[in-house]
């Protein structure tokens, strides 16, 4: 991590904060404003305190690792396109015809002696310090609380060991971690991930689980905790392929654990499958706070560490955010391994502000009718691409996926009725809006076709379109329109809702005329000028199956919190936000360099 932390300095994405700083929310909004900004950097604080424990600690905390593409590259130490097409060239290695052909295959073989990881006999860096039995102290560490509303001090960056009860399989997963106390940690994997998975056989073996967190060290090694990799893979093995060099990890001290030698901490222990504890709430990566739930606890039997660590940590809530880069080159380094089920797949994009599972656009070679119909029920049907809620397919010929501006207008003026697609089918536990948990409607449009016929819409002005909607009622309070230019343009409507929106979604015949797409919003707590934001909202807030409404040429979109008047029996949660007085705060210390607009622009 020092390697790391001075290759970023070198590069000028690095910005050391020598201010004292404190672990509770201070950190986490200043890093939160940071990586918003267009030249964001990685932040280095030294100066660390907990005011509310009375600790000055001697560890640095590191932010915003990932902070940019170039940042991403150089931990990489090269472009993931460049991975994308090693593992491109390997799925597609084919005999040897000659000689010289088959000394270049040797080679390559060869070369993958390297990806796989390396045990070692003697102890690691990462075991220079020890505290065992009574003296663990989580809170020796400076983990941070990062909203007002988490239920404590959570560990946003651990890398998380663990082996199928047989021994055979390991799992490197990122999840985040609850501290209970000094010694006690909430498990929070998720029921589709695979250290889950392996909990469930320890519990109906009914013995205790081993598990290892590691925090620091390569950032790689987290970036792979959290790549989707096939089931049963050991994620490391991704490690060895992207950097040419074997991983080499140690034994932990008090279970059978292999961990990277060179992480900065290790908290080791075991989860005891018979035990459950209320987990949460936390401010997640969707925006909004994720619901207590009970999940596993792990007793920290042992934590050791570097002689001078350096504490990772993230900060998650709305978009953008350093997930943002980390999965950008997720989306790069897997592309080759989603054409092996979509060979005609083309590229794909899964826009940060569409909180990724909630919308990817991919470009496709059109071969016969349907066939993006079957590639939806394939994304639907593959790994953690089963998550993703909506999908939206276009043709060869489309804009550039990067081009955002054009790309909606290539969509929009191919949105068909016959074209949608509404399913159901598995979602991430983040997800809020759907009926269930980890279960609700899916959405995929088919615009990879030609350009719809003139639906003959008359555009007028906003305020006119706003007066014929307000005339039907009250509870609409402002309009705005979008994509006029388009076969399919946008009125975003924002409403103080008294009725289910399906019903005022059939009263609005009145501005059939005018517009095709109408999408339902709060008044409060949404910007109509903001679409980045919108879509954000849109996205999180929708479940396909109650709140998509087809009429002859006329769609809803129901993007409103939803309660008792929809039938919806989960708590709903609150957007992520920051405290306005530390803001405020770090401000007027001259620790973030922000103004109303910036504040307004990311809904802070």
């Amino acid at each position: 991590m020092q390697r790391v932390v001075d290759l970023l300095k070198k590069n000028n994405l690095l910005r050391v904060i020598d201010k004292e700083v404190d672990i509770d929310l201070e950190i986490a909004h200043i890093a939160y404003v940071e990586v918003k900004k267009e030249d964001s950097k990685a932040l280095l604080f030294t100066n660390v305190v907990s005011r509310r424990l009375g600790v000055k600690y001697n560890m640095p905390v590191l932010m915003n690792t990932f902070c940019s593409y170039e940042a991403t590259n150089l931990i990489f130490t090269r472009e993931p396109d460049k991975v994308a097409k090693q593992i491109e060239e390997l799925l597609h290695m084919k005999p040897p015809k000659s000689f010289n052909k088959k000394i270049e295959m040797f080679t390559k073989l060869f070369e993958l002696r390297k990806v796989f990881p390396k045990r070692e006999r003697f102890r690691g860096a990462c075991q220079e310090r020890e505290q065992k039995g009574k003296s663990v102290n989580l809170y020796d560490f400076p983990i941070l609380k990062t909203w007002d509303e988490d239920g404590g001090p959570f560990i946003t960056m651990g890398q998380v060991y663990t082996v199928s009860l047989d021994g055979e399989k390991q799992n490197l997963g990122m999840y985040r971690l609850q501290v209970y106390d000094k010694n006690r940690l909430g498990m929070h994997w998720q029921i589709h991930k695979d250290a889950a998975h392996f909990f469930h056989e320890y519990k109906k073996a009914n013995k205790k689980m081993p598990v290892s967190v590691a925090i620091g060290g390569d950032p790689l090694y987290i970036w792979c905790g959290q790549a989707p990799m096939p089931n049963g893979m050991f994620e490391l093995l991704l490690y060895g392929l992207i950097k040419g060099e074997n991983p080499r990890l140690v034994k932990s001290i008090t279970n059978d654990i292999y961990i990277p030698a060179d992480v900065d901490i290790v908290i080791e222990g075991f989860v005891d499958p018979n035990k459950m504890e209320i987990e949460g709430p936390f401010g997640d990566h969707t925006g909004y706070y994720t619901l207590k739930e009970p999940y596993p606890v792990m007793d920290v039997t042992c934590i050791t560490s570097k002689e001078k660590p350096i504490y990772q940590a993230t900060v998650v809530g709305k978009p953008p955010l350093e997930d943002k880069y980390m999965g950008w080159a997720t989306e790069r380094v897997f592309l080759p391994l989603l054409k092996t089920t979509a060979p005609e797949l083309i590229d794909y994009r899964m826009p940060e502000n569409g909180v990724f599972h909630n919308l990817i656009i991919a470009k496709m070679k059109t071969m016969y009718p349907g066939h993006a119909k079957q590639f939806m029920h394939a994304f639907w049907g593959v790994g953690q691409m089963s998550f993703v809620k909506h999908a939206i397919f276009v043709n060869e010929d489309a804009p550039d996926l990067n081009d955002y501006e054009k790309l909606s207008d290539y969509i929009l003026n191919r949105v068909d009725m016959n074209n949608i697609i509404i399913s159901e089918g598995v979602c991430d536990a983040l997800d809020h809006s759907s009926p269930g948990s980890c279960y609700g409607g899916k959405l995929g449009i088919d615009c990879t076709g030609d350009v719809i016929a003139d639906p003959n819409k008359k555009i007028i002005q906003d305020d006119e379109l706003l007066n014929i909607s307000r005339s039907v009622s009250s509870d609409i309070t402002a309009l705005r329109q979008y994509k006029t230019n388009t076969k399919t343009p946008i009125a975003i409507i924002k409403v103080v809702k008294t009725e289910k929106m399906s019903t005022l979604f059939d009263k609005l015949e009145p501005i059939k005329p005018y517009t095709k797409l109408i999408v339902f919003i709060d008044d409060k707590k949404n910007d109509l000028d903001n679409p980045y934001m919108l879509i954000w909202r849109v996205v999180n807030n929708i479940d396909a199956k109650r709140d998509i409404f087809l009429s002859e040429n006329f769609i809803g979109i129901d993007a409103t919190n939803k309660n008792t008047i929809d039938g919806h029996e989960r708590e709903w949660p609150g957007d992520v936000e920051c405290n306005k007085e530390v803001l405020d705060d770090l401000r007027k210390r001259g620790l973030i360099d922000i103004n109303d607009e910036f504040i307004k622009k990311f809904s802070l």
